[in-house]
């Protein structure tokens, strides 16, 4: 039995009392054995938010001052069935969006990928064309950076990866949504973006920094874009974000990864 265990710190000043969207916890499609989240110091009371896929926001009530909250989780990694598509989900996901503007990208992802024969061809080949025009730089970009931004400079980390991918796909109609993850064996550790793709009706993941197997990877919030997944939003308070520690691992082994398969993401 493999076990993945998550385990997540973040501090950041209150300077204007309000609420705040925190999206730390394990969506709950993913059959979480255990979670809490504590706050260490002053308390903080807070609410909870479903969204889709199992997306679990916990809303905030920050009080002024000083806050450091403390996420854990532990789960089973099992096999899982691939998610049928939804005719809504076909509607939204090839839809373009902030950060994945698929209507200003039709020229290159026809040229490249629209007369290949497959979506699964078509998506594999969009993979790695991202994986191979994309240096991985800790550090590069800006939270404005949409994937063409990213396209254009050559470089990017896990989002921008994500983000070209998706609208990629979205140009020409396949359905491709912006997962973020926690991702035991990412270095250096912090939190992950990836993607899921429709072939043939079913959902599955794809990353194309290469860094993590995808079948150690946990979810975390799904949607649209990274405007649609954030882990932390102010809603009408005001922070100055301090620090973040991420440390996920699996127990007792790291999966093998072979970027060939299809691998589903519970």
């Amino acid at each position: 039995m493999t076990r993945a265990l998550i385990d997540v710190e973040m501090s950041f000043r209150v300077t204007k009392p309000g609420r705040a969207a925190l999206s730390v916890a394990v969506a709950e499609g993913a059959a979480v054995d255990r979670s809490a989240l504590e706050f260490l110091g002053q308390p903080v009371p807070y609410t909870t938010a479903d969204f889709d896929h199992g997306t679990l926001v916990h809303v905030l009530d920050l009080p002024l001052g000083a806050v450091k909250l403390h996420y854990t989780a532990e789960r089973t990694l099992r096999v899982v069935e691939p998610a049928a598509i939804t005719d809504a989900e076909l509607v939204l996901y090839t839809r373009p969006s902030r950060y994945c503007p698929s209507d200003r990208m039709g020229g290159i992802a026809m040229a490249r990928f629209g007369t290949l024969p497959t979506v699964r061809e078509q998506v594999d080949a969009i993979v790695r064309y991202v994986n191979e025009q994309l240096a991985y730089v800790v550090g590069v970009g800006g939270p404005n950076d949409d994937a063409i931004d990213s396209m254009l400079a050559g470089q990017g980390v896990c989002r921008d990866f994500a983000h070209l991918c998706v609208a990629l796909c979205r140009v020409i109609d396949i359905p491709a949504r912006f997962v973020a993850v926690y991702a035991p064996g990412l270095s250096p550790m912090d939190f992950h973006a990836v993607f899921e793709a429709a072939i043939d009706g079913h959902w599955y993941v794809f990353d194309a920094t290469h860094l993590a197997p995808r079948k150690s990877m946990t979810r975390i919030a799904t949607g649209r874009d990274a405007a649609d997944t954030a882990f932390l939003s102010t809603l009408g308070s005001e922070i100055e974000f301090e620090s973040s520690t991420v440390l996920t691992t699996v127990e007792p082994d790291l999966p093998d990864e072979n970027w060939s398969d299809l691998v589903t993401l519970a």
